[in-house]
């Protein structure tokens, strides 16, 4: 009689990894909202969203096209298109070469709120990863990042456009 697969457990070295991982996967995203909600008074969810539509051409995406980059249902990013709406920080419409989308687009008062964001989260930034890390471990994260990426689903996330000056 066979025996049944035990899933092998991980060893020391790759569970020293995955605690060292974890931790930054859980305390980074609320270091990152905790200075955008203080100097902007925006989400990292929010900024994401807006900063993606001032990359995009015409500061305008669909929604599905926003979606994806997010990484997030298109109910969560509705809400979170609602409440920059009414902060006049972007707009959506039906999209017109196919009316079945909507297009989400960055007002003049969203790119002002980008350009004021973007110094103090770049800064953060930074502060707590370019800064700690030699240009070749820079490198090597956004490798091992692709490459994690990769495994999780095959379609790419946001990349900034090859022109996209510094913000």
């Amino acid at each position: 009689m066979t025996q049944p697969l035990v899933p092998a457990e991980l060893t020391r070295e790759e569970l020293e990894t995955w605690a060292a991982l974890a931790t930054v996967l859980e305390w980074l995203p609320s270091a990152l909202d905790a200075q955008l909600q203080r100097d902007a008074q925006l989400t990292h969810f929010e900024y994401g969203v807006l900063y993606a539509l001032a990359d995009a051409p015409d500061r305008t995406l669909r929604m599905s096209v926003l979606s994806g980059y997010a990484n997030s249902s298109l109910s969560r990013l509705s809400r979170a298109a609602t409440r920059l709406e009414s902060k006049g920080w972007m707009r959506r419409r039906p999209d017109p070469a196919d009316g079945r989308f909507t297009l989400a687009i960055l007002t003049d008062l969203g790119q002002q709120k980008v350009d004021e964001a973007a110094p103090g989260h770049a800064e953060l930034v930074r502060g707590l990863v370019f800064d700690r890390l030699t240009s070749a471990q820079q490198r090597q994260l956004r490798e091992i990042s692709r490459r994690i990426t990769g495994a999780i689903r095959s379609e790419e996330g946001w990349a900034p456009a090859a022109n996209t000056p510094a913000r």
